[in-house]
């Protein structure tokens, strides 16, 4: 019997359809925030998951979801008189960002299907598949429950559900970054446990100053208290300013002012922490072009903030901010995969019979 040897990654093929599916899914983000800076997140005011990707096809379907729309606090408060033209710039945005999102759901599964109809996924692979496919499927509800926030009370969606969208797409596509990295098979790399430590410290501040971004996001407070490095006329306001309302804690998700300071803090922290790790790295000669790009990637994200904050968050700038912000994440990840144990340090050719010598 003829023996050859397989390629050391028989996973090549989900590799790419999982890039493809974290491309499309950083997309869906930069969308989605776009979606926010035009104020275009309530101008579908019904949850259709199946109906709902075919957008008004006459001028009578057009004028059904228009006067729909204008029942809404947004309508009367923020653009009574709008016409038929304007309110179709806001649905497009909204529905773009709907119909990427059933699209994402398609291009998940059906691929995913596919590989587990032809086998060879391991049992711990298809566990955490099967666990990002139902996270997708609750982002799906919780962006409804989002924009429900919008449609009856308030002008704008609460900027806690919000910011829990957000939050919840990146995990997601934290969780296909890190699943990608864990296919590849790489020798061990034998780092200083602090090293360790601070790479998993840095993608916990990146996810934490995520959340506050989306808060800054959904209260405005970009728009407010334009000016660096100081705030309300210091580099730390004044007490009474920050910390007004009762229960303190609602400042920290409420106050324009201390959502703003909470975001500045936590990207010099942010800064200061990729600094340390990128020197440590270096110094050990571990894992140092995984830390400097990653330091390179928040140095950066912090000049962007600032320009987007000085020029009161211009589309162009805004969107790049978020941008970089998904850059770093997925550097974060990578860094910390890059020094996490692995179970095999490298994989073995497997021998596959393929027919009888002639």
């Amino acid at each position: 019997m003829t023996t050859i040897f397989a390629p050391t990654n028989p996973h090549r093929a989900v590799r790419w359809w999982l890039i493809s599916v974290a491309a499309l899914i950083a997309l869906m983000v930069l969308v989605g925030g776009a979606t926010r800076l035009t104020e275009s997140g309530l101008s579908i005011v019904e949850w259709k998951p199946v109906t709902g990707s075919v957008p008004p096809l006459s001028e009578a379907q057009w004028t059904e979801a228009f006067e729909a729309y204008k029942k809404i606090p947004q309508y009367r408060e923020l653009n009574a008189g709008m016409s038929l033209s304007e309110f179709k710039e806001i649905f497009w945005w909204e529905w773009s960002h709907r119909l990427l999102g059933r699209f994402i759901g398609v291009a998940y599964l059906l691929p995913f299907l596919f590989f587990l109809w032809r086998g060879g996924l391991s049992g711990e692979l298809k566990r955490r598949l099967w666990l990002l496919f139902a996270l997708g499927g609750l982002q799906g509800a919780v962006g409804w429950w989002m924009v429900a926030s919008g449609l009856t009370e308030r002008v704008e969606v609460s900027q806690y559900r919000l910011a829990t969208h957000l939050v919840l797409a990146l995990l997601i596509f934290a969780g296909i970054v890190w699943t990608v990295r864990r296919l590849a098979e790489r020798p061990q790399i034998i780092a200083p446990a602090r090293l360790r430590f601070t790479s998993v410290l840095l993608l916990i501040v990146t996810f934490v100053q995520i959340y506050f971004g989306a808060l800054v996001a959904g209260l405005r407070a970009g728009r407010a208290y334009n000016t660096w490095p100081q705030i309300d006329g210091a580099f730390i306001p004044a007490g009474d300013r920050l910390w007004f309302e009762t229960p303190w804690w609602r400042n920290m998700f409420d106050n324009v002012l201390t959502v703003q300071f909470e975001h500045r803090m936590t990207a010099y922290a942010l800064f200061v922490l990729a600094a340390l790790h990128a020197f440590d790295a270096v110094r050990s000669r571990t894992a140092a072009g995984g830390a400097l790009w990653l330091f390179a990637a928040v140095s950066l994200q912090a000049v962007l903030g600032i320009l987007t904050l000085l020029n009161q968050v211009p589309i162009d700038l805004a969107l790049s901010h978020q941008a970089v912000a998904i850059v770093v994440l997925t550097l974060a990840v990578m860094q910390v995969e890059r020094l996490a144990s692995r179970q095999s340090a490298q994989a073995q050719p497997r021998a596959v019979p393929v027919g009888q010598a002639g």
